[in-house]
């Protein structure tokens, strides 16, 4: 190749990364809602059951999500309770773990309805309500505004498509979305952990029918993001009908490792 030549592309590369981290900064430089608190007691159930002090901090690190990390609209207007969501579905799952940072996330997209796996919102199949990017996507995630707004209306329907994604995101922390997350997981767990995975994905693949979604027995990783829906939004169900997945769980989320160990 001409040196010439590989100069340019060099000098081009390096001026789209500026511009796209100028361009993200500009985005993250969003004013939080004075009136978070309000936004977060009329909207999430999981705030509402905590005490005062611990509102306290999970109302502190919705702010300092929205501090850090973009969360814009493409062809959709959003606003501050459509951020406030965003949010509190990213600290729901890892509420336990005070000093836990989304290092591989730096924005977060809405867009107008479902999409296909080509980002499409019209045509046909699109069925798609949430994903972490990788390649040109990576650190950004991708949810439909509308399934965003309905995760939090009904908070014991099992579903969530917000903490679903980043329960991938949490999986993905150690390098790999493979349903294993070894951030949350001490070595013991991992592999109890999996081979009560494969058994209850086996069970539900055999049967044609569970209480989990079936979308879970797709793969490890749709299976710890559909079970991590499950045990946030009806953990009691959840412990009555799986109570060794249900204990797993909750070494994960409310008393596993630290994330920085």
């Amino acid at each position: 190749m001409n040196v010439g030549l590989a100069i340019s592309i060099i000098i081009i590369v390096a001026a789209i990364i500026v511009f796209r981290r100028a361009f993200r900064t500009n985005k993250s430089n969003y004013i939080v809602p004075v009136n978070t608190s309000q936004l977060l007691a009329g909207n999430v159930a999981f705030y509402n059951s905590l005490d005062k002090n611990d509102k306290l901090l999970f109302e502190k690190r919705v702010r300092d999500f929205l501090t850090n990390i973009a969360v814009r609209g493409v062809d959709t207007k959003i606003n501050d309770t459509d951020r406030v969501l965003v949010a509190a579905g990213a600290i729901i799952p890892i509420f336990a773990f005070p000093d836990w940072k989304y290092n591989n996330l730096a924005e977060v997209l809405l867009y107008k309805d479902t999409f296909n796996r080509e980002y499409n919102t019209e045509g046909g199949e699109r069925n798609v309500l949430g994903m972490i990017g990788d390649g040109v996507l990576h650190r950004e995630m991708i949810l439909s505004q509308p399934s965003l707004r309905a995760s939090f209306k009904n908070p014991t329907d099992g579903q969530n498509t917000v903490i679903h994604e980043f329960a991938h995101l949490i999986d993905k922390a150690d390098g790999a979305t493979d349903g294993i997350p070894e951030y949350l997981l001490a070595h013991p767990y991992i592999v109890p952990w999996v081979a009560r995975m494969h058994e209850t994905i086996k069970e539900m693949k055999e049967h044609g029918r569970s209480d989990i979604n079936l979308y879970g027995a797709t793969n490890d990783a749709e299976f710890f993001a559909v079970v991590s829906e499950y045990f946030f939004e009806r953990p009691g169900e959840l412990k009555e009908h799986h109570p060794e997945l249900f204990e797993m769980l909750e070494k994960m989320f409310h008393t596993a490792k630290n994330a920085n160990e």
